[in-house]
């Protein structure tokens, strides 16, 4: 591919070229259609070239694209109204970028200050960007290693492990980060009332709790945020991915005491908070809303589930298959890039994460028709990889 010429090799990449797109289907340069369950990694929340999104797009086009946010502007103004709505309970202000990793570091960065402790404590498996803070307490060596010295004071717990975590507690700790659903690791939840107990910790110790949702939040998981099934708030929130329908934004949801203590000039973004990604994040709120698109990712979540379930019963290449809503991961017992490869041939868009897992983002406009094909075609390379496998060990 050409683009291959300029752009290096910093992406795994696979023999495909997408055209363009509507709904949850894309279409490649040469016409064929697939299904997307990579989403653009999550972004396309409510699907391609949704009408809401681009008419808002294209009405904003016509009066201005860019306005500092040392101006005011009244569609930032309403999509900050917009996001406050949805937020949970005291997360009354945000702070507007352009990425994940934007709003992870601006995240970093708001709880040192307000806590005057450097000591952060995230999660093993934990993925939070590549950015230098948002990959010192990103969890993966092959993230790390080449870029070390990293952040220092930052030490890991073992996800859904309370003893590990009250173990790296010391007097320097002020902050705790977690994904409530862990996404690059391979779509896994916390047990029960684990998050609930690091709220309980965070609280007694006056450390302050970081919740990751960039790829978690907005709907995908059956509820607005991740954390709602398990009735905790954080005092700092991160998002990004789908909140702008593929225009880049981060956001740092954050409680009003935080935010002031940060002075004038000490954290800004040219780019963050421009009136034409918020356009396209109040349609992206909006259409969330108002087709209830929350319940339509809890119900043809649970029902890809099923089927998924369903299908490691037939298939013992199947490890486990975990998720919620329309975020799901399904665990093999083997490298799976023949499998993706062979999705692509059969009009079926996965992504991966890490060597053995295939994850499943598709847009939470996913119906029922959707995910029978979607079923099917898995089913198909399942079968297909089997008997590969099988032939394999025969000929040995």
């Amino acid at each position: 591919m050409n683009e291959d010429r300029f752009s290096g090799t910093l992406y795994q990449k696979f023999p495909i070229t997408i055209e363009k797109g509507n709904g949850i289907n894309v279409v490649d340069t040469n016409g064929k259609k697939y299904i997307d369950c990579i989403g653009g990694y999550g972004v396309a929340l409510i699907g391609h070239s949704n009408k809401r999104l681009l008419n808002s797009i294209t009405e904003q086009l016509t009066k201005i694209i860019t306005v500092h946010s040392s101006l005011y502007n009244k569609t930032r103004e309403k999509f900050l109204e917009n996001i406050v709505k949805i937020s949970p309970k005291k997360l009354s202000n945000v702070y507007l970028s352009n990425s994940g990793s934007e709003s992870v570091e601006a995240a970093i960065k708001f709880a040192r200050k307000f806590s005057k402790k450097t000591g952060i404590i995230s999660m093993t498996g934990a993925y939070h960007g590549k950015t230098i803070g948002a990959l010192s307490i990103t969890h993966s060596s092959k993230y790390r290693l080449s870029f070390k010295p990293l952040l220092k004071d930052v030490s890991f717990a073992k996800f859904n492990d309370i003893e590990s975590l009250q173990s790296l507690i010391n007097d320097n700790t002020g902050t705790i980060i977690i994904e409530p659903i862990q996404g690059e690791n391979g779509i896994y939840l916390p047990n029960y009332k684990f998050l609930e107990n690091v709220r309980k910790i965070c609280d007694e110790l006056n450390i302050l709790l970081i919740f990751d949702e960039i790829q978690s939040g907005l709907g995908r998981t059956g509820k607005m945020w991740a954390a709602e099934h398990w009735n905790t708030i954080p005092d700092i929130m991160c998002l990004a991915k789908g909140i702008a329908g593929g225009l880049p934004m981060g956001a740092t949801l954050v409680r009003q005491d935080i935010l002031s203590c940060i002075k004038k000039g000490e954290h800004s973004s040219t780019f963050g908070g421009n009136p034409l990604s918020c356009a396209a994040g109040n349609a992206v709120i909006e259409t969330i809303i108002e087709e209830n698109l929350i319940s339509n990712a809890q119900k043809e979540g649970e029902l890809l589930l099923t089927g998924l379930k369903d299908l490691k019963m037939r298939h013992t290449i199947i490890r486990e298959i975990r998720g919620k809503g329309l975020m799901i991961g399904i665990e093999l017992k083997f490298d799976i890039k023949q499998i993706i490869l062979d999705g692509i041939k059969h009009g079926l868009l996965l992504l991966y994460s890490g060597r053995n897992i295939i994850r499943l983002l598709p847009p939470l406009i996913l119906n029922k028709d959707n995910v029978i094909s979607i079923l099917n075609i898995l089913d198909i390379l399942f079968a297909r990889e089997e008997k590969r496998r099988n032939a394999q060990r025969q000929n040995r």
